[in-house]
């Protein structure tokens, strides 16, 4: 669980001491590639933290296919926000791009923790506010950009990623067809 004591001490101060407490609240488990953590109809009860791996968030759209709307890697949370906090059904699926280990942390423990904790409140609002940004530009990138500049800008912008989630994922998140990525990337290769 370094990984997680090295991320919270990234955003707020934060003793070993305390860490041992804090890492009580949580269960780590490994995932194997393509496996789903989270299903479509199920109510999210746990946000995730990747240690090790990729997750990718998608929806199946009206044409039956998945659209990918997050990836998560190390250092990393994932979860459905709107169905942990309102108790709802999930409109995702969240599955292992590759082997995972993640720690997990129910909702009924995170309350605790943030109220024995209220540090980690701090943190967990710093980096909502930072995934609330990053989602807007994201946005605004999709409705600004053209089919080739949404993803090269992707490439050169996030090769953590690039490099490790298989094209046809990458055109998902990105709103486009495997075979249109497989053009661009055809044109500027040759």
């Amino acid at each position: 669980m370094k990984e997680l004591l090295e991320h919270l001490q990234a955003y707020i101060l934060i003793s070993e001491e305390e860490f041992k407490q804090i890492e009580t609240y949580f269960e780590c488990f490994e995932v194997k590639k393509k496996q789903d953590i989270n299903s479509f109809k199920n109510i999210s009860n746990y946000n995730f933290f990747v240690v090790k791996g990729c997750l990718n968030m998608y929806f199946i759209n009206d044409k039956g296919e998945n659209q990918s709307v997050q990836f998560a890697i190390e250092n990393w949370w994932i979860s459905d926000l709107l169905s942990l906090h309102r108790n709802k059904k999930s409109v995702f699926f969240i599955q292992a791009v590759e082997n995972c280990k993640i720690l997990s942390i129910s909702k009924k423990n995170q309350e605790k923790l943030l109220i024995e904790f209220p540090k980690i409140e701090r943190y967990f609002r710093i980096i909502y506010q930072v995934a609330l940004g990053a989602s807007l530009y994201r946005i605004k990138f999709l409705y600004q950009a053209s089919k080739a500049e949404r993803y090269f800008h992707f490439i050169k912008h996030h090769p953590e990623f690039a490099q490790r989630i298989p094209q046809y994922l990458i055109a998902s998140f990105l709103g486009l067809t495997p075979e249109y990525v497989s053009e661009i990337r055809a044109k500027n290769f040759s």
